[in-house]
């Protein structure tokens, strides 16, 4: 087993933790549901809080602001499974290259029928592109209105004020009044949405062509998408330091250092329980198939580490391990978690790096280090033919054990499309068969009696 920390080290480490540290690295799993470059969201929040520097904000208006930029995308997975249902593609390229199109006419039909349905039977591709064609309007305004609306809901379980979910469900308003999900226009939009909007085209054409194309994007929309005020004062602070950190290794320290210190806010368990719940339901959200996943196979773990006679602290240090055992899931695409058929060789590969992606994005934050490796192991086994390192079973961490448990047998028992709900009877069989193997023996025989406590467990 991997040493640990003992209980009380470990909760005074996390209760130590500052919010803005842990949602600054918790937006890179953002970031990959996006398809965008690593600390896209951080980039954002460095872009929009120079910009409200510049305006002259007070204090409470930048510490809202902060976190609406660090935030922006929180409904982005809500409308992965749509995106691909629409045009036959693949998720995360799709978002990654439709933030660079704009509103002119040949660049959307361009974009259009290069990402629609290219692996796709002719006449399939062709009954898609023609919905879109026909119904572009109200698709766009469908998916907008899931991601905005998920993206703000989740904001107010996070307990940020009324004006960040404001500002994440007005990001796709123009200026212009051309926008969506309402066709807001001018200073009706929220604030935040106006500058966490401009600071995502800046960061995106930055990210793609440098400085001067960053600004030409900016120019060239100011009046249409973006509030021609918001330019000049963008204009006012890109100057080459300004550049510099943008493009700096070192940016999030820099981000870190942006929050007003007057709002920092430190981090009990309570709230820290609250971010895990509301991350979990980001990733959930990004298929119907995983719809409240991470909360169940939240329970059975609990339910399994209490009957194991673990402390109630590090059971709850634990839960929320489970919450976020799959947060590395946001960076594949719904294409490959959601097809029906069998998986080839790369999307088998793409659907492994999501274990790695889990422990990369919780190892972002010190105090989650332990945390990170149990939940990014709950795909290995303990014969060592697991994933992503291939561990052997004195390697794994009894709590990592617990997890996969909980794991096997909630995927089991729900729905896949590939196939329906499997029995509970029936899926205890199904594990029975891998104890030892993949599956811990006493885990099975504690989770089998965890079950047998919820209403209707030994049910079908």
């Amino acid at each position: 087993m991997n040493d640990i920390l003992p209980p009380a080290v470990m909760q005074r480490a996390e209760t130590r933790l500052q919010l803005s540290e842990l949602i600054s690295a918790l937006s890179h799993a953002l970031d990959i549901t996006e398809g965008q470059p690593e600390g896209h969201c951080v980039r954002c929040c460095w872009i929009g809080m120079q910009i409200g520097r510049r305006l002259g904000l007070p204090d409470d208006t930048l510490w809202g602001l902060y976190y609406t930029l660090l935030l922006k995308d929180l409904g982005c997975s809500s409308n992965a499974a749509r995106i691909c249902e629409l045009y036959l593609t693949d998720d995360l390229s799709f978002k990654r290259d439709f933030k660079v199109v704009g509103d002119s006419l040949p660049r959307v039909l361009d974009f259009v029928l290069s990402h629609t349905g290219l692996k796709a039977p002719l006449a399939e591709r062709f009954r898609s592109v023609l919905n879109i064609l026909r119904n572009g309007g109200e698709l766009a305004r469908e998916l907008i209105q899931t991601r905005c609306q998920r993206g703000a809901e989740i904001a107010r379980l996070l307990r940020f004020p009324e004006s960040v979910s404001a500002g994440i469900y007005s990001l796709d308003e123009h200026y212009n009044g051309k926008g969506r999900p309402q066709g807001l226009a001018g200073q009706a939009i929220p604030l935040y949405s106006r500058v966490a909007l401009l600071a995502q085209v800046i960061d995106v054409f930055h990210t793609a062509g440098g400085p001067q194309a960053a600004l030409d994007e900016a120019r060239l929309r100011a009046g249409r998408w973006f509030d021609p005020e918001l330019v000049e004062a963008f204009e006012a602070v890109a100057d080459e330091a300004f550049w510099a950190t943008l493009g700096s290794l070192d940016i999030v320290r820099d981000v870190l250092a942006l929050e007003p210190a007057t709002h920092v806010v430190t981090l009990d368990d309570d709230y820290l329980d609250d971010i895990a719940t509301a991350f979990g339901q980001v990733v959930d959200s990004k298929s119907p198939y995983t719809s409240g996943h991470s909360a169940r196979v939240a329970l059975y773990t609990d339910l399994m580490a209490e009957t194991m006679g673990m402390d109630g602290e590090r059971r709850r240090w634990l839960r929320r391990g489970a919450l976020l055992h799959d947060i590395g899931k946001l960076g594949v695409s719904n294409s490959i978690l959601d097809k029906p058929g069998k998986l080839d060789e790369d999307e088998w590969a793409a659907v492994k790096a999501h274990a790695a992606y889990t422990e990369a994005i919780l190892g972002r934050i010190t105090a989650f280090a332990e945390l990170a490796r149990v939940s990014g192991a709950h795909h290995e086994r303990l014969d060592g033919k697991g994933y992503p390192r291939g561990l052997m079973a004195s390697e794994i961490s009894q709590e990592t054990r617990i997890i996969t448990c909980a794991d096997i047998f909630d995927a089991i028992t729900a729905e896949r499309p590939y196939r329906g709900a499997v029995p509970i009877p029936r899926t205890l069989e199904i594990m029975s068969e891998n104890v030892g193997s993949a599956i811990d023996p006493v885990c099975f025989e504690v989770l089998k009696a965890s079950v047998a406590r919820l209403p209707l467990g030994g049910g079908a």
